[in-house]
């Protein structure tokens, strides 16, 4: 074989074997991803009843959709304190098990440590200040987790491989491999990942500053997109922080544009996924039944199973179709004084009919692109469908 044919089957293995990495990470994330989602739903969903029917005190009580997350002790506090958990925990869990899935246990630790510290704005703050730069309220997501898992679990599949004495040999696994695997890493990911992005968190902040007024498809496109961009991640937040600035000047718009296109990704996924199962893995078709919900509650973390699985072409498909949704909405008016609350508050847009409409419209632009760019999966629900079939029959021949 051509040196040429041997270097590029080495590279399609790599990758191959980073993809399987991604999907055991992936696939432990779903069920915080799917915890995380329907609890926040809930929150917003009982807070949206009457405060009393007939005299009896209804259980959303003290709470309203904008407020959910404020009415401490409420029941819809406590769901969604419950959901934010689920949300918050996703993110290091996804990191840990990619690491996991190289290094096997030592691999664990360090990578949702890892994981888990570039998500503390605390943490990246301080690291900023190192280089001279202010790092307020950045974190690095699920992109940055998913680097850290994949550069935790190589150094500890590297410290797997040492040569050392018997009697150090029994504490490799659960003392020497994690806490120098952490160690190594630490500066690496902090200052290398955390700041980066908070450097590009800052340039978009005052990006987006100085275009207040501007063009409204330009800017609608520009923060439909960026709410896709990483889906709850830094760049997510710098666009909903900035509507939800304007919401306080009474300027409504663009929450309405950014609250759309956060809604579109989950909610295109899952239709792509619906229509089109052959491309995509059994996890993920089950991921799509939960996804549906997170989608409809403004949760665009949603998708993020999706995007850390095949992100070149998830993240672009998803960023289409909600800069299609975001600046359709702006461009026609639509506008949303409440801060989230999805479709739990759609009635409280300038025109819900139009406001439906738009997420309608990004669920299918991002549902067709998605569909026309990703190649069918090796494994999908229908292979399983069919073996569980098969496995059925033959247990039934042989009673």
């Amino acid at each position: 074989m051509p040196p040429a044919d041997k270097a590029e089957t080495a590279l399609r293995s790599h990758v191959t074997t980073v993809k399987e990495d991604v999907m055991t990470g992936v696939s432990f994330m779903i069920p915080f991803v799917t915890i995380g989602g329907i609890f926040t739903a809930l929150a917003f969903l009982v807070a949206e009843l009457p405060e009393s029917v007939f005299g009896i005190t209804m259980p959303g009580a003290g709470a309203t959709t904008e407020t959910v997350f404020q009415s401490t002790g409420t029941l819809p506090w406590y769901l969604g304190e419950i959901g934010g958990l689920g949300l918050t925990m996703m993110v290091p869990i996804l990191g840990a098990y990619i690491a996991y899935a190289i290094a096997d246990r030592p691999g664990l630790a360090p990578g949702f440590i890892l994981s888990w510290a570039i998500q503390q704005t605390a943490i990246i703050e301080a690291a900023g200040s190192l280089v001279g730069f202010s790092a307020d309220g950045a974190s690095a997501g699920f992109l940055g987790a998913l680097v850290a898992g994949l550069l935790a679990g190589y150094v500890a599949r590297w410290m797997k491989d040492w040569s050392v004495p018997s009697l150090v040999e029994p504490m490799m696994p659960v003392l020497i491999i994690p806490v120098f695997t952490t160690a190594l890493l630490s500066p690496l990911v902090i200052v290398g990942l955390g700041v980066p992005i908070a450097i590009i968190d800052d340039t978009l902040t005052t990006v987006l500053g100085s275009m207040t007024g501007a063009n409204a498809l330009l800017l609608g496109a520009i923060l439909g997109a960026m709410m896709a961009a990483d889906m709850g991640g830094p760049i997510n937040k710098v666009a909903y922080v900035f509507a939800a600035a304007l919401v306080s000047e009474q300027i409504f718009g663009p929450m309405a544009a950014v609250m759309i296109a956060g809604m579109t990704p989950p909610l295109g996924l899952a239709l792509s996924n619906f229509i089109a199962p052959q491309k995509y893995s059994a996890e993920m078709y089950e991921n799509a039944k939960a996804a549906v919900p997170l989608g409809l509650a403004f949760i665009t973390e949603g998708a993020i199973p999706y995007a850390a699985a095949d992100p070149l072409r998830v993240i672009p498909s998803c960023m289409i179709g909600s800069a299609t949704a975001g600046a359709t909405a702006l461009w026609l008016g639509v506008t949303m004084p409440a801060p989230h609350g999805g479709i739990f508050v759609f009635l409280l847009s300038s025109n819900a009919l139009v406001f439906l409409g738009c997420i309608a419209l990004g669920t299918i632009v991002t549902a067709t692109v998605a569909t026309a760019i990703k190649p069918d999966f090796e494994k999908t629900v229908a292979d399983v469908d069919t073996e569980t079939g098969s496995a059925s029959r033959v247990t039934h021949t042989n009673d």
